[in-house]
């Protein structure tokens, strides 16, 4: 009779199964399975060149310690060959480039992830803005690393696409106060069509009306998505709705990216890495 009493019921295991599961999944299989995904680049307010393809990868959060933090050097250099395989036109990089706050035991040198992304290869350019991580491990000694690979970096700038009547606009990252959206289109003419990249998806709310693609990286997706509720927590000032994927605000659209590394946990639930190409 005590036996039985001591016996767990079977659903007891059944749970213990599905919680094993879930754990493995969200810490060892998800984080790693990247995504490709196609997305259009012309809207109802803009027709894109014929052909134009851009790609966007953000939040890499490259490291030493790849076993917590994911993206290691040999991941990222796997990444970037899918890209350039891919023959991108454009390629747009925003932010968070590094793990960690540049305080941590082993942190990568900002020289050798530069390294890597430098073979990130596009007719028209490499562009990037810096997210917070970057601030926080040392922005100006990232971006100058960026621009000695070959990649412009547009902190609240703005450059002509070569070949085409299009701008690629710069807007700095929200969350350390870099974030200034009037500045980044200053140089812009009047209602030229334009790629705009930002880190922290919150500029896109005091932002001026453009013409083409937005993009953002910072939220992760949230990285764990439940199913009928969303993102459970997103960084930042953006609201959580703004987390992943499509976001509309007062008729204007902003593809907000899931990216590609982790933060804090190395953890995603139905929230894969990606990279993005429009076309």
């Amino acid at each position: 009779m005590s036996a039985r009493r001591g016996r767990r019921p079977g659903w007891w295991y059944a749970a213990a199964f599905v919680l094993a599961a879930l754990a493995v999944w969200s810490f060892a299989v998800e984080p790693r399975w990247v995504a490709a995904r196609v997305e259009p680049l012309s809207s109802a307010q803009w027709q894109a060149p014929a052909g134009l393809k851009v790609a966007v990868a953000g939040d890499w959060h490259l490291t030493s310690r790849s076993a917590w933090r994911i993206t290691s050097v040999e991941r990222a250099a796997r990444i970037v060959d899918e890209i350039n395989t891919a023959q991108p036109d454009v390629v747009l990089l925003p932010g968070d480039f590094l793990a960690g706050t540049g305080e941590d035991d082993e942190p990568l040198p900002i020289e050798d992830m530069a390294a890597v992304l430098g073979k990130l290869k596009a007719p028209q350019g490499v562009y990037a803005v810096l997210g917070n991580h970057d601030w926080w491990h040392d922005g100006e000694r990232t971006a100058k690393a960026l621009a000695a690979q070959g990649i412009r970096v547009l902190e609240n700038a703005s450059l002509r696409l070569p070949g085409h009547d299009i701008w690629v606009v710069g807007i700095g990252d929200h969350s350390t106060g870099h974030s200034d959206p009037m500045r980044a289109l200053a140089g812009v003419p009047a209602g030229a069509a334009t790629l705009v990249l930002m880190h922290d998806p919150f500029s896109f709310a005091t932002m001026p009306r453009t013409r083409g693609l937005v993009v953002a990286s910072h939220t992760h997706g949230g990285q764990v998505s439940v199913p009928g509720y969303g993102a459970l927590i997103v960084p930042g000032a953006a609201p959580r709705e703004w987390a992943y994927g499509w976001i509309t605000h007062k008729d204007r659209r902003m593809y907000v990216t899931s990216g590609l590394g982790v933060s804090i946990l190395p953890v995603r639930f139905n929230m894969r890495p990606e990279w993005v190409m429009f076309r």
